[in-house]
């Protein structure tokens, strides 16, 4: 089936996408939209219509879940709702018959505002690349062992500050904080971050919640997690190298953490699935997943309009299934709108890793951008992130673009 909609066949946003997001008409209230190309679809506006001749038994009302200023109502529905809302989705945009009613509906997505597409309930940022994790452990501790003795048996997780992730074009600014004191004694320094670094990772929003004290298998990953959304975990690497040791990451990452306004659906990845890389030591039960856990989605990382990086997720060795499996299996509930996040997503070559931490290998080998020798991030600098992944109909797929250019300290 092709879409009708002028320009978005073929396109990253073509029938085999449909992301989710929050947009507004200058002026006007917040509200659900739904991407199609370069529009933005009003989802509850079109829902509207024949809602009057809804009878029991005819599926959800979609109108007033679509009403509202975030998606959390519509993922609380569940996946059956989030099948069917896809099914009609394909139907309005893909079927000319629907052309008529539903054009007025549809917005230049240039000329709306793009809002945090969810209320964030809790976050929590993984661990997962193998080639990230064996990196920071070779610059960190040189004499030791890469990897903890624990990174092959879990995927390892820190709880994050939901009330700082930020809808992409929000403005960063440096953090400030104390830093590690220096070799001669006295007190830490205190003042701006000057190793303010990036993390390109993929994030996974829930929608469907459980109770306290249950646990959720990874089998039912899907029955759970509406869909992904591309992330930055801006990090402080200063303030981090100071303060984690021993209860982990705190004010290095806590001041904002970026992601896209749109939510693609777990049920458009379904052509980008893969196998894992192979995990050995054999994960203990519960972590156990089918052979094709892992996604190909091929991330790129932009300083100042030029590709400085591209990190394969294809290579992450802990599955989002897997993820959400160890975040469960104590008994810890989930919420809709909570997130959760792969980690640096790194490769093996040097231009496939996901931070500036190491491209330029804690500062020590500075990489090229803009024709000069860089390592971390300075005042005014504006870092995207984009990601595509392989769509149904053959092409590629957009998972939308994150991207925030960094303010200074006050």
């Amino acid at each position: 089936m092709s879409t009708w909609v002028p320009g978005a066949a073929g396109s990253l946003f073509d029938l085999d996408n449909l992301p989710f997001g929050v947009f507004s008409p200058r002026g006007q209230a917040a509200r659900v939209g739904v991407r199609i190309g370069d529009q933005v679809m009003d989802a509850g506006a079109v829902a509207s219509y024949g809602r009057e001749s809804l009878q029991p038994g005819d599926g959800p009302d979609l109108m007033p879940l679509w009403q509202q200023p975030s998606l959390n109502a519509f993922l609380a529905a569940g996946r059956e709702t989030w099948d069917v809302a896809r099914d009609w989705l394909v139907e309005v945009l893909g079927n000319e018959v629907h052309a008529e009613r539903t054009r007025p509906h549809l917005y230049p997505v240039g000329e709306v505002d793009l809002h945090l597409p969810v209320e964030v309930a809790d976050y929590v940022d993984f661990y997962c690349s193998e080639q990230h994790a064996t990196n920071v452990g070779r610059m960190f501790r040189p004499d030791g062992d890469a990897l903890t003795p624990n990174w092959k048996h879990l995927p390892i997780g820190y709880h994050g500050r939901a009330g700082t992730i930020v809808v992409s074009g929000t403005p960063v600014q440096r953090p400030s904080g104390q830093g590690r004191p220096s070799a001669d004694g006295g007190p830490p320094p205190f003042g701006p971050s000057r190793r303010l670094d990036i993390e390109a990772e993929l994030a996974f929003v829930v929608g469907t919640p459980t109770d306290l004290g249950t646990s959720v298998h990874t089998s039912g990953f899907a029955d759970h997690v509406f869909g992904v959304t591309p992330l930055n975990d801006w990090s402080a690497r200063d303030i981090q190298a100071w303060e984690y040791v021993p209860l982990g990451p705190f004010l290095g990452k806590s001041f904002a953490t970026s992601i896209s306004p749109w939510i693609t659906p777990l049920a458009a990845l379904e052509a980008a699935k893969t196998l894992l890389p192979p995990q050995d030591p054999p994960p203990l039960p519960y972590l156990e997943v089918d052979e094709r856990g892992g996604y190909d989605i091929d991330f790129e990382v932009l300083l100042n309009g030029e590709v400085v990086s591209r990190p394969p997720y294809a290579s992450m060795y802990w599955s989002p299934a897997q993820m959400l499996a160890h975040l469960t299996v104590n008994g810890a509930s989930l919420r809709t709108g909570d997130v959760f996040a792969s980690g640096t997503i790194s490769g093996d070559e040097r231009e496939q890793r996901g931070s500036f931490l190491e491209l330029s290998w804690g500062g020590a080998e500075p990489f090229t951008a803009g024709g000069r020798e860089r390592t971390f991030l300075e005042d005014g600098d504006e870092v995207v992130l984009r990601a595509t992944a392989l769509g149904a109909l053959g092409g590629r797929i957009g998972l939308g673009e994150v991207s925030g250019r960094v303010t200074p300290a006050l």
